[in-house]
């Protein structure tokens, strides 16, 4: 006999026997566990969590009459729907009650797949882990059919939002602006090339913006409302470079004839000409968005303003740099020329000032990171 006080934890990640059987966590003891899957098993006979239970309890029964252990008790922590931290922050809760009633020295799990098994980390840090059984349960060769378990897959996938989102609802968007772009096609047949190149180009573009905020796991609803005053200047930036973008692709043969005197021989010196016009509007949508950072700081007392003020009193030094270095490229403008000394000292002074302002305020808002963190304790 090994003297170790041995825990048989059946595990519910998603809480189905509170959702289906309401049964509440945790349940302790070998007649309560028993009863709560008998509870399940009648109201979901499909659902294998009733399995885990019961061969949670088989597995006690055996380690019970082998006296392999010292003592020996079987439990079920349920979490909760929302998967991930709501539903590991419950089962870590009913595990500290379960050890609290019953000090175990190891537990042996009993899961029904890996959802469950990532809740492991949560259990060694409490106590130690003497192994785990994954219960897999065994279909009738009469209902193990194709279409059953199509059926049944379709069904779990349909129950549970964040899947169907990407299983169901992203090929269904496929299909429906495919279907639009063959419409379209059929009533205007010379366009078809157009609307197939630009149904093609916002599916790619869904798809990678859907899969870039998972990946990123950016949230646009939670940053829309905590950073609001950001994002509006965000698009206004935006919609200024782009204005100044397709300005200064209409307006370059103009702008040619007043910087070389004519239309420029190749596309290099055409592309430097392009960017030395859009630089202004490049330098004005940046600093409109860095001064919505700058409003939202100061609403939030954000003691990180002093950085944001630096970097928008930098902005002209980016556009004398961006002008100069093109016209410079296009040999508009030598070195020793006084325009270019007057303007690189113009930037010279105007980033010594950045740093001089972001020196003087980053020692004026030290006292809005003490509030920040006392608002937060």
């Amino acid at each position: 006999m090994v003297e170790i006080r041995a825990l048989v934890l059946a595990i519910d990640r998603d809480d189905d026997f509170g959702q289906k059987a309401g049964v509440e966590g945790p349940v302790i003891g070998r007649d309560a566990c028993i009863d709560a899957a008998l509870k399940l098993s009648l109201a979901d006979p499909e659902d294998s969590d009733a399995n885990v239970v019961y061969a949670a309890v088989k597995l006690y029964d055996e380690l019970k009459g082998s006296g392999e252990f010292d003592e020996v008790e079987v439990a079920l922590i349920t979490g909760h729907p929302k998967v991930g931290v709501k539903s590991d922050l419950e089962l870590s809760r009913q595990l500290d009650e379960v050890l609290q009633r019953f000090p175990a020295d190891g537990v042996i799990t009993v899961t029904d797949g890996a959802e469950d098994e990532q809740i492991f980390p949560i259990i060694t840090s409490k106590v130690s882990i003497i192994s785990s059984h994954r219960v897999v349960v065994k279909q009738s060769e009469g209902i193990e059919t194709t279409y059953y378990i199509i059926y049944r897959y379709l069904r779990e996938i349909l129950s549970d939002p964040e899947v169907a989102k990407v299983v169901l609802g992203i090929p269904g968007m496929i299909l429906l602006l495919y279907g639009i772009a063959r419409l379209i096609g059929v009533w205007y047949p010379e366009s078809v090339k157009i609307v197939s190149a630009t149904i093609t180009g916002t599916i790619l573009l869904f798809i990678g913006g859907y899969f870039f905020t998972k990946g990123f796991r950016f949230n646009f609803r939670e940053t829309l409302a905590k950073q609001f005053i950001f994002v509006i200047s965000i698009v206004a930036g935006l919609l200024i470079i782009s204005g100044g973008a397709i300005n200064a692709y209409l307006s370059l043969e103009e702008y040619s004839k007043e910087l070389i005197g004519g239309w420029p021989g190749t596309p290099l010196l055409a592309t430097l000409i392009y960017i030395n016009a859009l630089s202004s509007s490049l330098t004005l949508g940046i600093s409109v968005m860095i001064m919505g950072k700058i409003v939202q700081a100061y609403l939030r007392k954000d003691h990180h303003i002093w950085y944001y003020i630096s970097t928008l009193l930098i902005m002209p030094a980016l556009w004398v740099t961006i002008d100069l270095t093109t016209r410079y490229a296009m040999a508009i403008l030598t070195i020793s020329d006084i325009e270019v000394f007057t303007k690189l000292l113009l930037a010279f002074v105007d980033v010594a000032i950045a740093v001089l302002v972001g020196i003087y305020l980053r020692g004026k808002v030290r006292g809005w990171e003490r509030i920040e963190a006392g608002t937060g304790t």
